[in-house]
C-alpha cells in the first residue's frame, strides 16, 4: 500500500476522532464533561442500575465562574456606611501588604476578645466509626469525635472508592443528616460533592437543634466563655484536623459551606480558621441587618449569648432588647465585612439569596481590596437567587467553585 494513502488514512481517522471528542464538550453549564468513550461504548461505571460518574473527567473552566466573581458596575468601588478595616488602632493606614498582615492579627485578636478566646483546638482528633454502610459510588461511615472538650459529636464522613489524597469539604447544618440526602431538597451539600470526588464530613447541631436552643456552649449552656457562633467555628476547626490526619485527604485543599445557620456557622469558621482553603457561604446574611429576622445574629445562639432564661426569639425591640455581645458591636460600629477581609488570599463563594442580595456588593468590596495587597482580583464572589432556598442551578455554582479552587 503506497505510504502516502496509508498517511492519508491516518490523517482522517485522526480528524474523525479529534471531531467526535469535540462534540462530547457541552458548552451549556459552567460544567464542561468530556465522556470517555471506546468504540461508542461509555466508560462510565454502571453499578446496579445507576450510572456512576468518574470524578476525574470533570473540568470547570475559569470563564464560567468569571461572571459571579464580576463585580456589577453600579457596585464597583461602594464602600457603604461600613467601618474601614484598613485603619490601624492607632488610626495609621495600612498601605502594604506587611501592613496588612499586621491590621489583620490585630482584628482577628480583637474579635477573639470580644466573643471570647477558643479553648486549645483539638489536633488529634481520634474518631470512632459507628456504621459502614458501601454505597455504589462512594462509602458512607457516621462516626463519632469530639469537636468541643468534653463533647462527642456524630457525623458522616463520606469518601471516595480508592480516595487518596483528594480535595474534602466540611458541610455544617442543624443536623448532619440534610447534607448527606436525608433532609430538604438541594441541600444535599456532601452527597454531591463525594460524587464528583471530594471527602466530605457531613456535622451538626443535632442535640441543640432538637432542643430549640441550638449552637454549641463552652463549658456548657448557663456559663458559656465563648460566644455560641465562635464555638461553632472552633468545632469545625477541629473537623478540619480530623480530616487533615487522613491519608485520604490533601489538608492543603479542604474547604467549608453551609446553607443559612449553616451558612453563618461556614463563614466565621473559614473567616476566623486560615486553614480552611476555601468557602461557600449560602444566604447567611453576610453582614448585620436590625430589621430582617433571618439575619438574626442577636439571638443568644449566635452572638447575643445570654444566661437562661432567654430573651423572646425576634427582631430586637425595646421591649424585648438584644443581650449579650451583639449591642456591643452595634454601638461599636463593629460589623461582618472585619471577618470577611480575614479571608484573603483564600477564595470564598457567597451563594446569595433572599438575604442576600446584589447590594452585598458593597461589604465584599472591602475583601476585593484585601486580596489586591496579595495580588488577587478573582478570589470573591457571589452569585444571586430570589429565593433562600438553594437550587440546582446555585448549588451547581458553588460545585463548580469548590472544584476549580480545589479539585484542579
Amino acid at each position: 500500500m503506497p505510504i502516502k494513502f496509508i498517511s492519508f488514512l491516518l490523517f482522517t481517522s485522526l480528524v474523525a476522532t479529534v471531531s467526535t471528542l469535540y462534540t462530547e464538550v457541552t458548552n451549556d453549564s459552567p460544567l464542561l464533561e468530556i465522556n470517555q468513550t471506546t468504540n461508542g461504548k461509555n466508560l462510565n461505571k454502571e453499578i446496579e442500575g445507576e450510572i456512576i460518574q468518574d470524578p476525574y473527567k470533570i473540568m470547570v473552566e475559569w470563564n464560567d465562574l468569571a461572571p459571579y466573581f464580576t463585580v456589577p458596575a453600579k457596585y464597583e468601588g461602594k464602600k457603604g456606611n461600613f467601618k474601614d478595616p484598613f485603619i490601624f488602632n492607632d488610626k495609621s493606614r495600612v498601605t502594604t501588604l506587611d501592613d496588612w498582615k499586621i491590621r489583620r492579627k490585630e482584628i482577628l485578636d480583637s474579635w477573639h476578645k470580644l466573643m471570647g478566646e477558643w479553648p486549645d483546638l483539638i489536633v488529634k482528633t481520634n474518631f470512632e466509626i459507628l456504621e459502614t454502610v458501601n454505597k455504589p459510588d462512594y462509602i458512607k461511615k457516621r462516626i463519632r469525635f469530639e469537636w468541643i472538650p468534653g463533647q462527642m459529636t456524630e457525623g458522616y464522613l463520606l469518601l471516595p472508592y480508592e480516595a487518596n489524597n483528594r480535595p474534602a469539604v466540611v458541610t455544617v447544618y442543624y443536623e448532619p443528616e440534610t447534607a448527606i440526602g436525608e433532609g430538604k431538597p438541594d441541600r444535599d451539600f456532601a452527597l454531591q460533592l463525594v460524587k464528583r470526588g471530594f471527602v466530605t464530613l457531613s456535622i451538626g447541631t443535632t442535640e441543640t437543634s432538637n432542643a430549640k436552643t441550638y449552637s454549641l456552649y463552652y463549658p456548657d449552656i448557663d456559663h458559656s466563655t465563648v460566644q455560641p457562633l465562635s464555638l461553632m467555628a472552633y468545632a469545625a476547626a477541629n473537623a478540619w484536623h480530623l480530616l487533615a490526619d487522613m491519608k485520604e485527604v490533601n489538608k492543603d485543599k479542604i474547604g467549608i459551606m453551609g446553607h443559612s445557620y449553616g451558612g453563618k456557622w461556614a463563614m466565621f469558621a473559614s473567616c476566623l480558621f486560615e486553614n480552611f482553603a476555601a468557602a461557600a457561604w449560602s444566604d447567611p446574611g453576610i453582614v448585620f441587618d436590625q430589621v430582617r429576622p433571618n439575619i438574626n445574629y442577636w439571638e443568644p445562639y449566635y452572638l447575643g449569648y445570654h444566661p437562661r432564661p432567654r430573651r423572646e426569639r425576634g427582631v430586637p425591640t425595646k421591649d424585648n432588647p438584644a443581650r449579650g455581645l451583639y449591642p456591643q458591636l452595634i454601638k461599636e460600629g463593629k460589623d461582618l465585612h472585619e471577618l470577611h477581609v480575614l479571608m484573603a488570599p483564600r477564595p470564598f463563594l457567597v451563594s446569595g439569596g433572599e438575604e442576600d442580595g446584589e447590594n452585598r456588593w458593597i461589604p465584599l468590596n472591602y475583601s476585593l481590596k484585601a486580596n489586591s495587597f496579595y495580588g488577587y482580583k478573582d478570589r470573591v464572589g457571589m452569585s444571586n437567587r430570589p429565593d433562600h432556598s438553594p437550587n440546582p442551578e446555585s448549588n451547581k455554582i458553588i460545585y463548580n467553585f469548590f472544584e476549580y479552587f480545589l479539585a484542579q
